[in-house]
């Protein structure tokens, strides 16, 4: 009966479950990352081989559109031209757009600043009216904080009696 059995049989049975029941998770886990690997890896061959397609489509195109102006009645040698030039400045604008993109990043500034706040142990930030921290908006220049010198956990801890496996008082 579970009424007969001591605390420590309950916490091993308990721990034994726990960590059958981490496994089984693991095990399920590896074998959804397996079956999403596979069909990812699926869809990046499939994506390849459309853009593969795709980049031969734009070089057919690109001989179509510089026959059709010479058929129009520009020499061969600008009909090239004008199609070559057309695709270096779609190209320049890409480049252009895609640079403005990256230029727009904020180097993962909040990320840094709870890091921070973490490693630190306190606010990072400029103290206000009252005494209390205010995050500042650039933790690059916010005054340095003092390293924390309490006591740590284990010196907290060190006072207290432990815990024997029998009751002591109240037979």
């Amino acid at each position: 009966m579970p009424e007969d059995e001591s605390l420590g049989a309950l916490v091993a049975q308990a721990s034994t479950h726990i960590s059958t029941l981490v496994r089984s998770e693991i095990e399920l886990a590896k074998a959804e990352l397996k079956f999403d690997a596979k069909r990812v890896g699926t869809a990046t061959g499939l994506f390849g081989a459309a853009a593969f397609i795709g980049h031969l489509c734009l070089i057919l195109a690109s001989f179509t559109i510089a026959y059709a102006l010479m058929a129009a009645g520009l020499a061969q040698w600008l009909a090239f031209l004008i199609v070559t030039v057309f695709y270096l400045v779609v190209a320049g604008a890409l480049v252009f757009v895609g640079y403005r993109r990256l230029k727009g990043l904020n180097r993962m500034q909040r990320t840094t600043r709870t890091l921070r706040n973490l490693k630190g142990g306190g606010g990072d930030g400029e103290t206000v009216e009252g005494g209390t921290a205010r995050p500042s908006l650039f933790p690059e220049t916010a005054p340095a904080r003092k390293p924390y010198t309490g006591p740590t956990a284990g010196q907290v801890g060190a006072h207290r009696e432990t815990v024997s496996e029998t009751p002591s008082h109240g037979g």
